[in-house]
Formats: structure tokens, C-alpha cells, sequence
């Protein structure tokens, strides 16, 4: 599952090296830009109030929306108000918690392979591997991403809800070609060592350079932390990992609650969440940025910066 999970959402040690995109009048490879990217938005409450406020009074730059969920509307709905912001669709094809799940947004009847024994989602991944057909999983994340657009939701880029989208070389193709006809960039990992990740590697190697030729952005470096509870070493960790960060575009992966009740009986994650959240509104860390000489930006910028330089290329 790890291995899996890895494909996108990485570990600190996890380090993926593209292209970088600079900034106009930049010397190549000085530039530092970051994604603060907050997943897993629609999941609860509580998740939709921390988001906000981390894109409100933090420097959380971006967030991806799980449409399936009970609380999407909640978040489409300011979504829809707050235009300004930048939204992608998280797309879901599992449903991960044990007494708080979802089923598709499609019928199940026509997606009857996304679906377990309870008419929910698959629990995980690998259940997803093992079971999901492609062609179900194309129509039902095609009808998430109706569905956001039918509540307003401004999109700006597509990813993936614990990998799930990229865990097959057939669904990854699925997800690329998506991003490529709704012209929304997809949350991508390349150059994956064909030795670990077989037939994942071959494939994203070839979907890198379909991406390129359509103008959709490739991340440099794609960064997520799990495991620590205590919120001073977690802030320390992200400090460490943002005086640290690499020329290009990097996107670092959130996921913002507060540690109420509401989140305690979804999740054991509660705290790491609402770690989260504080730690990218805390003002020592927004200082803390900006004395690196690091650039928040967002998915929307990203892609124009893509945009541009091919069109200068040209």
C-alpha cells in the first residue's frame, strides 16, 4: 500500500525531478515556487471550515474537492461565491473510513464494479487494483467532475484521492486523458524508478511528454507528511522542508481539520490535521516564507506559466 500510495503522494525523503518552469527574467534553475495544497475538502465539516480558513487567513494557496462526499456541497457552494480561489477535483474512487463512507456519484448500477459488498466504494487501493474496470471509473469520475461544474465550482486542475487514479498504467492513462480534454492540469509524478514501479513508470514516462506537448504543468517535487501528532516538531518538519525546497515548482500536501468531535469520530488524523491547518496560518511560518524568497502560487498560475512557455517555444 505504501508503494502505492507513493506514485503521488510522497514522503519527505520522496524527491521527483522535471523540468522546472521559471518566471519570466528569472536565471534558470534559481527560482522557488510552491503549491500549499490542501486535500480531501467536501470530506466533513470540519475539514471544509479549516480549508477555508487556511486559504483565508493562511497561505494555503489551493484545494481539491472530494465531490462524492456528504459535505461537497457545503464547500461547492463557497467555492462558487469566492470565484477567486483555486478548486480542483480530488477524484475519489474509494472510501477509506470505517463507519463514515460513500458511495459513487454515478448509479451504481451502471459502475458496478467500483462498488463493494456494502454499495460503497472500495475501502482501498489495492481493492481498486483488483477490481475497478476502467471504463466504470472513467464514467464515474467524468460524473464528479460534471457534478462540481453543475454546482459552480470554478475548476483549475485535477488529482487524486490517495492515488487510487494513478495505481494502474490503463487508469493513469484515463486520468491524463481527461486533464488533456477538460484542459485542467492533472497532479502528476514522473520518472518513477522502472525497477519499483514497472509498468506505472513505463507509462507515466510516455504520459509526461503527452502532458508537455498539451500545455498542462508537470510538479518538480511533490512532498506530503503523515506521522507526527506533536504540532511544534510537525511546524519544525514543514520549516525544515520549506528552507530547504529545490528550484521549480514543488507542491506540498496538507490536509487542514480541527481537532473536534465531529473529525475525532470520522479519523484518527484529527490532530495531524488540524496541525495542518495551524501551522499554515501561523504567521511565523507566512514570515517564514517570504524571508526564503519563496512564491505561494496556485494551480491556476502554474498552468499559465506552462501555457507561456510553450507558446514561446513555438
Amino acid at each position: 500500500m505504501k508503494r502505492l500510495l507513493c506514485l503521488l503522494l510522497s514522503l519527505a525523503s520522496c524527491a521527483f525531478s522535471f523540468t522546472s518552469v521559471q518566471a519570466e527574467n528569472d536565471k534558470p534553475d534559481e527560482k522557488r515556487y510552491v503549491i500549499i495544497h490542501a486535500d480531501d475538502a467536501g470530506m466533513s465539516h470540519s475539514v471544509n471550515l479549516a480549508t477555508i480558513e487556511g486559504m483565508e487567513k493562511g497561505i494555503v494557496s489551493s484545494a481539491s474537492i472530494m465531490v462524492p462526499c456528504p459535505w461537497f456541497k457545503e464547500f461547492a457552494d463557497y467555492a462558487k461565491n469566492h470565484p477567486e480561489g483555486d478548486y480542483g477535483i480530488h477524484l475519489t474512487l474509494n472510501s477509506e473510513w470505517k463507519n463514515y463512507r460513500w458511495g459513487p456519484v454515478t448509479s451504481r448500477d451502471q459502475v458496478p464494479s467500483l462498488v463493494d459488498g456494502e454499495n460503497y466504494l472500495w475501502d482501498n487501493v489495492g481493492q481498486v487494483m483488483a477490481h475497478v474496470n476502467v471504463k466504470d471509473a472513467e464514467k464515474e469520475l467524468r460524473a464528479q467532475i460534471k457534478r462540481a461544474r453543475k454546482f459552480g465550482v470554478p475548476l483549475t486542475h485535477l488529482d487524486t484521492h490517495m492515488g487510487a487514479v494513478v495505481s494502474r498504467p490503463d487508469l493513469l492513462e484515463m486520468y491524463v486523458n481527461l486533464g488533456i480534454e477538460y484542459e485542467l492540469p492533472v497532479l502528476f509524478v514522473a520518472n518513477l524508478d522502472p525497477k519499483k514501479y514497472g509498468l506505472i513508470a513505463e507509462k507515466a514516462k510516455e504520459l509526461k511528454a503527452v502532458l508537455k506537448k498539451n500545455g498542462l504543468p508537470v510538479l518538480d517535487e511533490l512532498v506530503q507528511f503523515y506521522g507526527e501528532r506533536d504540532y511544534e516538531k510537525r511546524k519544525n518538519t514543514y520549516l525544515q522542508t520549506l528552507r530547504t525546497l529545490k528550484p521549480g515548482v514543488t507542491q506540498i500536501i496538507i490536509h487542514c481539520g480541527f481537532d473536534n468531535q465531529e473529525l475525532q469520530n470520522i479519523t484518527n488524523s484529527s490532530s495531524r490535521r488540524d496541525g495542518d491547518r495551524r501551522v499554515f496560518t501561523d504567521p511565523l511560518v507566512i514570515k517564514e516564507v517570504k524571508e526564503q524568497g519563496i512564491e505561494v502560487i496556485t494551480w491556476r498560475k502554474f498552468h499559465a506559466m506552462a501555457r507561456k512557455k510553450v507558446a514561446a517555444a513555438e
